[in-house]
């Protein structure tokens, strides 16, 4: 419709502008059409849009508001400009920046104050620790390190410390113990020896009294020797050295072993083995420390297995099975029927020289139940009692392999 449709269309618009932005003028700059008052000063950028301020009235009177828009220069030297007020954007945009800005400065502001509250209470806490640890280091094995209760890193390093501590601390509790145990057990028979042979130096005996004393002395350095080389297996079992040496070893077998190479002590003591053991059954160990400790518990069997034989003149039983348990793990287990162990000292036993007061009068050094225990963990197992009503039920549960 050329320039008079564009001046109607124009008139149109800008009735209702909006945030529209219109102006039409003729060659001469006079304005034809258009809610703008006067042509912008200022110059289209590259992209050919042009940044100005233009003057708006409003009901406080006269706005200076922001507008972004293009020309187009038209024939005949008339000029035609379409834009739009940006105030409200440039408004927002601040707005926004303004909030970015303040935003930035109150995280760094908590940042940099939770930090410190942090890092003191922090140090705090390793301060407690290092004083807690010297006080370790200086001997005193009770101490134990602080724990805040939060949940946190620190508590879960202190609480592992603490298990540990309680750790060194029963080893070296235990240590002691066996110290003063291995002085006062072997004490006495070595003072045995001594005055044995002192008195023989000092008489003049026959050579059937020499040797008698001979026996004597060599019998109790055989006692000794055994209790040390107990000593010596149990460190080695503790220690793990042995477990290079594992191999498959069938449990059967070490059971009807051990009964076959005890059955004559047995029936000399008024026993009789019996042997129950499940075939095709396989545990990773050391097989000589599981005969050990097989024969350790027949022996103990035999000498606290009551009254050998029963009031009918038959021989009292000794009772020896292995078996695949319901948790999937092979018990070796020897029952007898004597007075057995009361079931408040079932952890006392496993403690190295503790002999209860009904044993105090057999032969033994209270190391069997030990090295049986010390045994039963190198496996990866574990010893239990039960009362068998009456006697003792001792059983060792090792875990299973696949055949």
């Amino acid at each position: 419709g050329g320039l008079p449709l564009l001046v109607h269309t124009v008139i149109q618009r800008s009735r209702d502008p909006g945030s529209s932005l219109y102006l039409v003028l003729d060659p001469g700059g006079r304005v034809l059409a258009g809610n703008l008052d006067v042509r912008p000063a200022a110059e289209p950028g590259a992209d050919g849009w042009m940044d100005f301020i233009y003057s708006r009235k409003g009901l406080e009177g006269v706005e200076l508001k922001a507008a972004r828009a293009r020309a187009f220069v038209l024939a005949e030297g008339f000029y035609l400009l379409v834009g739009r007020d940006v105030q409200e954007r440039r408004e927002i945009e601040s707005l926004i920046t303004n909030a970015l800005i303040w935003a930035i400065v109150l995280t760094l502001m908590l940042g940099l104050i939770g930090g410190l509250f942090m890092s003191r209470n922090m140090l705090a806490r390793v301060d407690e620790i290092n004083k807690s640890s010297l006080e370790i280091m200086g001997g005193d094995l009770s101490r134990r390190l602080p724990i805040a209760g939060t949940g946190d890193e620190l508590d879960q390093l202190g609480r592992n410390l603490n298990a540990m501590l309680d750790q060194i601390e029963a080893l070296m509790i235990g240590m002691r113990q066996v110290t003063d145990n291995v002085a006062h057990d072997l004490r006495s028979p070595l003072n045995r020896m001594r005055n044995r042979l002192e008195v023989t130096l000092l008489n003049d005996m026959s050579q059937d009294e020499y040797r008698n004393v001979l026996e004597r002395t060599i019998g109790e350095a055989d006692h000794l020797l055994t209790t040390f080389n107990a000593l010596l297996m149990i460190a080695r079992a503790e220690a793990g050295s042995v477990r290079e040496s594992m191999t498959n070893v069938d449990p059967a077998a070490i059971a009807r072993d051990a009964a076959e190479l005890y059955e004559p002590v047995a029936e000399e003591n008024g026993f009789v083995l019996h042997v129950t053991a499940e075939d095709g059954l396989q545990v990773r160990g050391n097989r000589e420390l599981l005969s050990q400790v097989l024969t350790n518990l027949i022996d103990n069997a035999i000498k606290h297995g009551g009254q050998a034989g029963t009031a009918d003149g038959a021989a009292s039983s000794i009772d020896i099975t292995v078996a695949l348990k319901e948790d999937g793990r092979v018990g070796m287990c020897v029952s007898d029927h004597g007075a057995g162990i009361p079931e408040h000292q079932y952890g006392r036993v496993l403690e190295r020289f503790v002999r209860l007061e009904a044993s105090r009068n057999t032969p033994g050094s209270g190391l069997g139940l030990s090295l049986a225990s010390a045994v039963a963990r190198l496996h990866g197992g574990r010893i239990d009692f039960a009362n068998n009503e009456p006697g003792l039920r001792v059983m060792v549960s090792l875990p299973a392999v696949a055949a």
